[in-house]
């Protein structure tokens, strides 16, 4: 798995887990919900300071967006 995907696999989880839809994760933190979804989807490339709003619109470490789960770290083995 790339850091792409990575983060945007731990986005996705991370915001499904808090019960934020992308339209609400879009109103805390100013971020398109068109970029969310790219986000989510592995299409986009977030800066540390889009990694940094995200974590504070989610209530979260931005670290949590970039480390790896267990089968995530396995996966990125594998690549």
């Amino acid at each position: 798995m790339d850091m792409r995907k990575l983060v945007g696999s731990n986005f996705a989880r991370l915001r499904r887990e808090k019960g934020l839809t992308q339209e609400q994760v879009e109103a805390r933190s100013g971020i398109s919900q068109q970029y969310l979804s790219g986000l989510e989807h592995g299409r986009r490339n977030p800066s540390i300071i889009t990694l940094y709003e995200l974590a504070q619109a989610l209530d979260v470490s931005h670290v949590d967006l970039v480390m790896p789960t267990d089968d995530a770290e396995i996966d990125m083995k594998s690549d």
